[in-house]
């Protein structure tokens, strides 16, 4: 029996945990898997013969190493910032490991080490990162291998809400980390258009947004993510004239969203002030310049931030509570933390709500003397509030690069991204199989 060792039983690890339970059989493997909570998993998980669930901590030394020892590969499903301890410990015990996170230095200097010892480490092998790596690889690589030379590369992906959920009035609900959602764009936007530079700072972010159109599910806007400059290099796109990734919502969101950046309440670099004890009108008044009574509190932010007082972006923002006398409740909080604590529960999915993942490249190309376009979309609806298209698209891909790994059918050695055939080819045509299928489109 091949021994795999999940770490994280987490609401985006729920089809990835089904996926390896119902390979476990065929490819004779045992799935140990450790949470800091295991009683929410399934009876078919919990009484499976080739599983076993624990109470695990990362902190733990003894534990994580002793939990590590017993496995060939390990995958880790926790938060991102303590990939870095799993990965020491792999490191040192001689093990796989496989994540959906991004290579940070710090993980991208266990390369060397991990080669020397014939270890694999794979990371940024989920959705995004991950799909719309291995996807946009696949279609890149086409097109050289024709000849063509591409000239624009845009790509945008989407957590959000099948239209059938999508009964509130920003269309949008959290299907990943909250936090990360709240403080999503700061630091400055990078990438290259026609050649030229392109910067966005923070407090523009969302109100540089580009309409996409997905066949079939209508209008969505795009706004820049942090880096885009970087994919060149990976992408075998040093040259393109034109590069942008980005993230997409619903119309309506990323204008409303740009009313809460402008009064500072996504800011997460300082505690405010007895905050325990504040209201959120309270918070909102406290940005705010002067006390004019005369006027109420949504006319005043409307002429802070340049609005018309029914504008449909002040409608959005009151709908969450932030004019409201609603406790903030949270000690020491800053403005984002008191932020993410309103909208939680109102952004939450409901029982039988369904989410919506949606993937865009664009992508043109110089072919025989023809200007080329290519789209490539990808929508993935969930199916409840558990077995997301989040979970979906982030734990497939994990689960079948296991496989391929246990199989050895993955060569490279040290810190790898999915960016060969080697890895993607395999991987999307299972996901294929399993209906995380893209549609292309050339002009």
């Amino acid at each position: 029996m091949k021994k795999i060792l999940l770490l994280g039983a987490g609401r985006s690890a729920s089809v990835l945990i089904e996926y390896l339970v119902s390979q476990a059989a065929a490819e004779q493997w045992e799935v140990a898997i450790g949470d800091v909570c295991v009683d929410h998993l399934p009876s078919s998980v919990q009484l499976s013969s080739y599983t076993h669930t624990f109470v695990f901590d990362v902190h733990n030394r003894e534990q994580r190493e002793r939990e590590i020892a017993k496995a060939e590969v390990v995958i880790s499903m926790l938060p991102a910032l303590f990939h870095p301890l799993v990965a020491q410990s792999c490191l040192a015990l001689g093990r796989h490991l496989i994540t959906a996170s991004y290579v940070t230095p710090e993980l991208k200097a266990l390369s060397a080490a991990a080669e020397a010892k014939g270890l694999v480490f794979v990371m940024e092998c989920g959705l995004d990162p991950g799909i719309d790596h291995m996807s946009a690889m696949k279609i890149i690589h086409q097109v050289k291998q024709q000849g063509g030379t591409v000239t624009a590369f845009k790509s945008f992906t989407g957590g959000l809400l099948a239209p059938e959920s999508d009964n509130n009035p920003w269309h949008y609900k959290f299907t990943w980390n909250p936090r990360n959602v709240i403080v999503a764009g700061q630091g400055t936007a990078r990438y290259i258009e026609n050649g030229t530079y392109k910067y966005i700072p923070y407090p523009q972010l969302f109100k540089r947004t580009e309409t996409i159109l997905v066949d079939g599910f209508g209008y969505f806007d795009g706004y820049a993510n942090r880096d885009s400059l970087s994919y060149r290099q990976p992408y075998g796109l040093q040259e393109v004239p034109t590069l942008l990734r980005g993230t997409l919502r619903r119309s309506g969101y990323c204008q409303a969203w740009q009313v809460l950046v402008q009064l500072g309440l996504t800011d997460d670099s300082y505690v405010l002030e007895n905050s325990a004890n504040m209201t959120y009108r309270e918070l909102v008044e406290s940005f705010l310049p002067g006390t004019d009574q005369e006027l109420t509190l949504k006319e005043r932010v409307a002429a802070h931030v340049g609005l018309a007082p029914d504008a449909e972006e002040l409608y959005m923002v009151g709908w969450t509570g932030l004019f409201d006398e609603l406790p903030i409740g949270l000690e020491n909080a800053t403005p984002a933390q008191a932020l993410e604590k309103l909208l939680v529960p109102r952004w939450k999915l409901s029982p039988g709500d369904k989410d919506m993942i949606v993937m865009q490249h664009l992508l043109e190309y110089d072919l025989n003397g023809e200007h080329k376009q290519l789209t490539s979309s990808l929508v993935v609806l969930g199916e409840d509030e558990v077995h997301t298209a989040m979970a979906k698209t982030v734990g497939l891909p994990i689960g079948i690069a296991t496989k391929l790994l246990l199989q050895g059918q993955i060569q490279q050695r040290g810190v790898v991204v999915p960016l060969q055939p080697e890895l993607y080819e395999p991987i999307l045509a299972e996901l294929e199989q399993l209906g995380v299928q893209f549609t292309e489109k050339e002009e």
